[in-house]
């Protein structure tokens, strides 16, 4: 009989193996086990907070309020501008297709928002241990969440397929449901966000659930801002201008008195942000400053410019207004040459001169701000100048000029020592308009509401095409068909009542 002689260091492979094969289970989370205590509840909603920056999933970091959410509402319209190739190049061009990877990562993370917080309005509430006054704090932050997502997710795409917590008890997986009419998924947003503000705290300072500040959180403010939001998108001017009002009256915002400052990394807490993604560069950074700080910078190094805003839109800026400074426009690089605008009928720049594509902005590319890869870069969702602009706004088309809309408009304007505008007699009821549409871009690039902006004051077409025009490219908006974006290929393959026609 044969004898075979095992090595001693195979004996040792078999065994680990085995182990490998076997592994200990220290915890198992079931539907008996999770949701039991006030730190699940406070776990639950916190990690609907936290898709506000999820990433993609792919290599790359491409997230929802630090990255994809302004591809697709500044660089499809006259501000966005990138050199790089692919399909942010396409959004730079103002087109894009249904398989357009920026649009599908936002309809993808939009509902991954809605689910995450379904999930927790489901099983928040069965926890016996939660008393009233925290199952109302931890399912107003999370309606308001929701509400959010929905608000994104019909200004992206218009008429969606609205889910609940309702989908969560009783889930249809092989369903394919036809998109809810707009009309009911407004009002289904207006009942979150009056639900929010009737039970989220002013601020949280000495809150009853929360042991500390916890500043970042949704606020009775946030949801009344947010609601604003709707009405003016809606076209319901007075109902806008009332809730603007509102939170006005709530005294917790100011505006910050330089606007250079309000986008230092170091200042996330100030008065103006009534709501924010945050950011931690040693916890949960995002790739703010890499994707848009700019080409060889000797400060803010090693970044890509991969967003940045267009010549046309930076050239609009007065001299005087200090806004224009928060750009990269004109530097020596690190290799010695001098990054400048192009200039005019010159193809190729003289000897020592690099001719930039765009303009890196300092909004999200602090200089002072984090060397690591990831940053800390908090994104403003919702913020005071904005409801100031919102009221002078809806009172315009309420009354046509007046005293009160110029005086808010000055207000921003003044902040960055912009020309202030004369008196309501000097103006038009379209001219002002225009003027708080201009005023908007210069104050809210990158913040996600140039394209919402353009498409409510009816202005996307023409604004769009003037500026495409201009820098010797096609025309490509037609109103009639880029109201909202396509739905995602991968979405309509799966569901074939996801039409992409008749949504205007």
């Amino acid at each position: 009989m044969k004898k075979y002689i095992i090595p001693f260091f195979a004996v040792l492979f078999l065994s680990s193996c085995e182990k490998l094969a076997e592994p200990k289970v220290y915890s198992s989370l079931t539907d008996e086990n999770a949701f039991r205590s006030k730190a699940d509840a406070v776990a639950a909603v916190n990690a609907v907070y936290a898709r506000l920056k999820q990433p993609s999933g792919i290599s790359d970091s491409y997230q929802y309020y630090a990255g994809f959410q302004m591809a697709i509402t500044d660089f499809t319209t006259d501000i966005g501008h990138s050199f790089q190739a692919g399909d942010i190049s396409q959004l730079s061009d103002s087109k894009w297709s249904t398989s357009n990877k920026y649009v599908n990562f936002a309809w993808q993370h939009q509902y991954k928002l809605v689910a995450d917080a379904n999930n927790a309005l489901y099983y928040v509430p069965k926890i016996a241990t939660l008393t009233e006054t925290e199952k109302k704090q931890f399912l107003s932050e999370v309606r308001f969440l929701r509400a959010l997502g929905y608000m994104d997710l019909t200004d992206s795409f218009g008429p969606v397929i609205l889910m609940t917590e309702k989908d969560v008890e009783a889930p249809a997986y092989e369903s394919k449901p036809e998109p809810t009419p707009l009309a009911d998924i407004n009002k289904f947003i207006i009942a979150e966000l009056e639900y929010a503000a009737a039970n989220l705290p002013l601020n949280y300072v000495g809150n009853a659930v929360y042991p500390t500040n916890d500043v970042g959180r949704a606020t009775k403010g946030a949801a009344l801002s947010l609601l604003c939001k709707l009405y003016m998108r809606e076209h319901d001017w007075q109902k806008a201008a009332d809730v603007a009002k509102q939170v006005m009256d709530l005294k917790q915002y100011e505006l910050f008195p330089t606007y250079g400052g309000l986008f230092a990394e170091s200042n996330k807490w100030c008065k103006e942000f009534i709501f924010s993604a945050l950011a931690d560069a040693l916890n949960d950074g995002t790739e703010l400053m890499n994707h848009f700080g700019p080409l060889n910078n000797p400060i803010v190094t090693d970044r890509w410019q991969y967003y940045a805003v267009s010549w046309y839109f930076w050239n609009s800026y007065a001299k005087t207004d200090e806004r224009r400074e928060s750009f990269f426009y004109d530097y020596i690089g690190s290799d010695g040459l001098r990054y400048q605008q192009p200039v005019a009928g010159q193809t190729n720049p003289p000897a020592g001169v690099y001719f930039l594509p765009d303009v890196a902005t300092k909004k999200y590319a602090d200089p002072a701000g984090s060397k690591t890869y990831y940053d800390g870069h908090g994104i403003p969702i919702l913020r005071y100048a904005d409801i100031l602009l919102c009221r002078a706004e809806a009172l315009n088309e309420l009354n046509g000029p007046n005293a009160e809309s110029i005086s808010l408009i000055n207000q921003v304007k003044a902040r960055s020592k912009a020309t202030v505008l004369g008196a309501a007699a000097t103006f038009t009821k379209d001219g002002l308009r225009d003027a708080i549409l201009q005023e908007r871009g210069w104050e809210f690039f990158f913040e996600c509401k140039r394209r919402q902006d353009l498409i409510r004051m009816g202005k996307y077409q023409s604004v769009v095409n003037t500026y495409l025009t201009a820098v010797g490219k096609q025309a490509a908006i037609d109103i009639s068909k880029h109201k909202y974006f396509p739905y995602p290929q991968a979405q309509a393959d799966i569901n074939p009542n996801l039409v992409n026609t008749g949504r205007q």
